[in-house]
């Protein structure tokens, strides 16, 4: 979880930055894994990135990786010299700094953006919000990523394939253009457009540029080329399927059934 903290708080922290750098997530990555087991071989506790601190200090004018050293620094140096001084620090003065920092971070117009992103960005944006106010940080992420993992693949679900076509009649022609990437999740949309096509049609399933399509969708178009199409007398052009495929199994050649069966 502190990873996964770790990178959000990168990917938020790189908006933030004036100068528009990328920071290194394998590198901060394994740093942070050394670190945390010293941290934990000494009695302390793990460390994470922090996107309050990170924008306070963006927000003072700090550009460089020294910015972050120099915090650390005074840190440890308050710790270690006034400690006393520290506690005596309002709890409310504090509350208020992270208030209005976390506003800047989720000011309206982040809503609205997002908003207009589609439901598929807002909806898991604000599941997440809600789940970390009202619960916790860490289990409000886990909520979150798991909204946006159910939002993932009903979107991929859609995007499987384009369907052409004029109409829905015997004698069309409909063209079914695989995606880039094919997954098992996309067999039964595939499937039921399949079993939808009437009699006498004619099916192009163009796969040119399908870099990957899953075993048991390959199985489908498969069945659908050598028996159903036969059965309702479906004529069937196969576009652009890669040798890996196992041509000669699957039998995926650019003529039409009617040319095989002569």
């Amino acid at each position: 979880m502190a990873s996964i903290e770790t990178l959000l708080c990168i990917e938020a922290t790189d908006k933030l930055d004036p100068y528009k750098r990328f920071t290194d997530t394998n590198r901060e990555l394994k740093a942070q894994g050394i670190g945390n087991l010293i941290s934990g071989l000494l009695g302390g506790l793990p460390m994470t990135s922090v996107v309050v601190r990170s924008s306070a200090n963006i927000n003072s004018g700090g550009k460089t990786k020294l910015a972050t050293i120099f915090h650390g620094t005074l840190l440890f140096i308050c710790v270690l010299s006034i400690p006393f001084v520290l506690n005596k620090i309002p709890l409310a003065a504090l509350a208020a700094v992270l208030l209005m920092v976390g506003y800047k971070l989720a000011k309206p117009s982040v809503f609205v953006h997002l908003w207009k992103n589609g439901y598929s960005q807002f909806i898991p944006f604000v599941i997440t919000v809600i789940a970390v106010v009202r619960i916790d940080l860490l289990k409000g992420v886990a909520i979150g990523l798991g909204a946006s993992i159910l939002f993932l693949l009903y979107k991929n679900l859609k995007i499987a394939y384009s369907f052409k076509k004029e109409s829905l009649h015997d004698g069309d022609t409909i063209t079914i253009k695989l995606a880039q990437e094919v997954s098992f999740l996309n067999k039964a949309a595939i499937k039921k457009t399949l079993s939808e096509i009437p009699e006498n049609s004619k099916v192009v399933i163009d796969a040119t540029t399908t870099d990957y399509i899953d075993f048991d969708v390959i199985e489908l178009i498969k069945d659908f080329d050598k028996v159903k199409s036969y059965d309702k007398n479906i004529e069937v052009t196969l576009i652009g399927f890669k040798e890996n495929y196992d041509l000669k199994s699957t039998q995926f050649t650019n003529i039409s059934v009617t040319e095989k069966i002569k």
